[in-house]
């Protein structure tokens, strides 16, 4: 199976002969290697066969595009879907939910990651998801796919330990908390020997949907502090980086740093993670705590329209209140029925108990059970 992608993911240990090629860019521009079709790539001949287990194999090659949150996730999914459909080809390109959705909606990829579901409401004169069901010719379904942790990560010397509130996280990335030691802080980390030293804040520059949902949880759980609405675009204050990958190296290269980012680059990056007090006690960041938060989602699309609505404000002990779900966005009815049963075929790896207890490991949280049971359902409807 040939992987085309910017980097390997961290401690994943590749079986078998996969040709790795370079194809993603940590940019929010698109890449030429992700430009057009995947039609014109090499089809996998008599791939079901090679499947373990009763897999099913796509036919032709897939290509596809979007969320950087989601990039070690998909990547360890089309790794182990290597293994079991050997001839089949699946790429993907980590450039942003924004350029994701807009490669998708041109025609230029199969389907797209995205970190926040299809617009239903206009921007720039235009719907999302009407622009979306043009390009398919039928619904365009959001299949949440990958539940991503965002942590508030920080490089402070000393500073093991540290528990944020909605109010004060809010005034550190609007620039009115700027020192480590500011008695508000300090006030809700009793014991903690804080530096008199400035706080330095990274942002994502790129448009971003990490940004959508860490300033959505701002809004809605601290709203007389960020009254901004929620926005792929920065607000805040602070120096802006590309990517996740830019605003984790740059915190875990500045002491006083802080950031917002996937779980799975800040462990990357050895960086420290506050805990969330939303008022019902300091939580930590776990799967098991992130779980609580997905499984209390209210789904806000029709039918096998998966788009989901997170409780930004809850108070339910042990349930981490700051993360996103990528989607995989798909065409419901496909114009290729052999491009249709590829993605579904890939799609219904991704989902498996197997692969989505192994993203774990690497930094994300499984599906909750009734979620998952959701997705399947939808995959399975996809034509």
């Amino acid at each position: 199976m040939k992987i085309q992608r910017m980097s390997q993911v961290a401690a994943l240990a590749l079986v078998g002969s996969l040709s790795l090629a370079a194809c993603g860019s940590d940019s929010n521009s698109t890449s030429d290697s992700s430009s057009g079709s995947a039609s014109g790539s090499s089809s996998a001949s008599g791939s079901e066969s090679a499947a373990g287990g009763g897999e099913d194999c796509g036919k032709v090659a897939i290509k596809a595009e979007g969320s950087s949150a989601q990039k070690n996730a998909i990547e360890e999914a089309i790794s182990s879907y290597g293994d079991k459909c050997a001839d089949a080809q699946v790429d993907y390109n980590p450039t942003g939910s924004g350029a994701g959705i807009k490669q998708f909606i041109a025609g230029q990829v199969d389907f797209a990651g995205s970190d926040s579901a299809l617009k239903t409401e206009p921007k720039d004169g235009k719907i999302e998801a009407d622009e979306a069901k043009k390009f398919c010719g039928s619904e365009a379904w959001n299949i949440p796919m990958v539940t991503g942790p965002i942590a508030i990560a920080y490089n402070v010397k000393g500073v093991d330990k540290l528990v944020l509130t909605p109010e004060v996280a809010a005034k550190i990335f609007k620039g009115q908390i700027t020192k480590w030691n500011d008695p508000a802080i300090a006030k809700i980390n009793s014991g903690a020997t804080l530096p008199a030293s400035d706080i330095k804040v990274f942002f994502r520059s790129d448009e971003s949907g990490t940004t959508e949902n860490f300033t959505n949880y701002l809004n809605k759980a601290a709203s007389a502090v960020w009254t901004d609405e929620k926005s792929k675009s920065w607000k805040g204050k602070g120096e802006g980086k590309e990517k996740s990958a830019g605003v984790a190296e740059a915190t875990k290269s500045t002491d006083g740093g802080i950031t917002y980012v996937e779980l799975s680059y800040a462990k990357d990056n050895g960086l420290a993670m506050a805990q969330i007090d939303n008022g019902g006690g300091a939580v930590e960041l776990t799967s098991e705590s992130v779980g609580k938060a997905v499984a209390g989602a209210k789904q806000t699309g029709e039918g096998n329209n998966l788009a989901l609505k997170l409780d930004y404000t809850t108070k339910e002990a042990g349930t981490y209140p700051i993360l996103l779900v990528t989607y995989e966005i798909v065409c419901s009815k496909g114009k290729d029925a052999e491009k249709q049963a590829a993605i579904k075929a890939f799609l219904k790896h991704f989902a498996s108990d197997d692969v989505q207890k192994g993203l774990e490991e690497i930094g994300y949280a499984p599906l909750p059970d009734e979620v998952k049971t959701k997705v399947n359902t939808a995959i399975d409807a996809i034509s």
